[in-house]
């Protein structure tokens, strides 16, 4: 994505998994994880708008890994419907808490992002960890895939942002993903699936987010900048 990026194989359950690794200008505030869209659909990391979602975490304190899903770049394995690609979430989120790279006081300091497929996938991995990890946690879903997976409930503080006029998802499937849960859903009028020309909109959205959340959200200093979508 930039000069500060860095290409990671990391042991998954099926083999290697091909993650990159974006890392913040200053100190390193917490460990964030992007899952990117459907594979069998051109879905990658390097998709923008999982790149915007890294480069809100970026801008405030966040080291990023975005792994690409089985059967994508060097990751091992074949497309698994959401089951296998949890596990290997869950494989890469264990070996970014344990990089040396980041400070003690930040490895219990993690954000989470989906977009589309990956917010099913983001879903899956959030419901097996203890409640006060899953709790705590900055979560961000855009574009839910609800009208096609089975998309588990979240946290209630997650930020959930849809298009307006999405004809990959409707809108209406994700209010109805999200209504049992009392879940507020942020719509970008005139937005489409993939947020074409909104991107800057939808990073200030997660940037504000993040920003509000307990853990950084106390730091010194931090405030919703560097909101454009570089």
């Amino acid at each position: 994505m930039n000069a500060s990026t860095r290409t990671l194989l990391i042991a998954g359950p099926a083999g290697p998994i091909d993650v990159a690794l974006d890392l913040p200008a200053g100190p390193i505030r917490g460990i964030g994880l992007v899952a990117h869209p459907h594979p069998l659909y051109g879905g990658t990391r390097d998709n923008k708008v999982v790149q915007t979602l890294a480069r809100a975490m970026l801008a405030t304190g966040y080291a990023v890994w975005r792994p690409n899903f089985r059967g994508v770049g060097a990751t091992a394995g074949e497309h698994d419907h959401g089951q296998g690609e949890t596990d290997d979430l869950r494989a890469v989120l264990e070996a970014a808490q344990a990089d040396p790279l980041v400070p003690d006081k930040a490895r219990g300091n993690l954000a989470f992002a989906g977009f589309s497929f990956g917010s099913f996938v983001l879903s899956r991995l959030l419901a097996q960890l203890p409640p006060a990890e899953r709790l705590a946690a900055p979560v961000v879903l855009v574009g839910v895939a609800a009208q096609r997976f089975a998309v588990e409930e979240v946290p209630p503080g997650a930020l959930v942002i849809h298009g307006e006029v999405d004809d990959v998802v409707p809108l209406a499937a994700v209010l109805n993903w999200a209504r049992p849960q009392n879940l507020p859903v942020v719509v970008l009028p005139g937005a489409d699936h993939f947020f074409h020309r909104r991107l800057t909109d939808l990073k200030r959205l997660v940037v504000a987010h993040l920003v509000a959340a307990p853990l950084l959200g106390s730091v010194p200093g931090l405030e919703p900048a560097d909101v454009a979508a570089d």
